[in-house]
């Protein structure tokens, strides 16, 4: 008597593909929004929220800038088929941002507030690889 098989468990490219547009449009909406808000906000509203913003204004800015680069990056690429090879430089972007705030954090003694871009990290090299090597997207012809 010969016992059946076990049931297949199907992790099939829809479900990736549909894994990867999460992230990426999670990871353009965290990244753009907080840019946005970094940008508009009063500073000393941003302050409350971020004590480093108040003691480093330009520095402030110039992460809301990258956050908004790193944001559209990841996903308009892929979103319009135009270069979208260039979705993975920018997630690997978001990661090389993404550990400078790490490092920045824990040279602060902030190592409690690193949780949020470990996260943020993760999902930005989950797009990298998914769209290097499991489902890259095809260029607009």
């Amino acid at each position: 008597m010969t016992t059946p098989p076990h049931p297949r468990t199907d992790h099939s490219p829809r479900a990736l593909t549909l894994g990867l547009w999460s992230a990426q449009g999670l990871l353009a909406a965290i990244l753009v929004g907080g840019g946005l808000w970094k940008l508009a906000a009063p500073l000393d509203q941003v302050a409350e929220a971020f004590a480093w913003a108040g003691e480093l204004p330009g520095l402030l800015r110039a992460s809301a800038g990258f956050d908004i680069l790193g944001g559209l990056g990841v996903l308009l690429p892929s979103v319009t088929r135009v270069r979208p090879q260039l979705a993975v430089l920018a997630a690997l972007g978001v990661v090389a941002l993404m550990g400078s705030a790490i490092v920045f954090h824990l040279a602060r003694g902030e190592g409690a507030d690193t949780g949020f871009n470990a996260v943020l990290t993760a999902l930005a090299l989950f797009v990298a690889w998914g769209r290097h090597r499991k489902a890259p997207i095809a260029p607009r012809p």
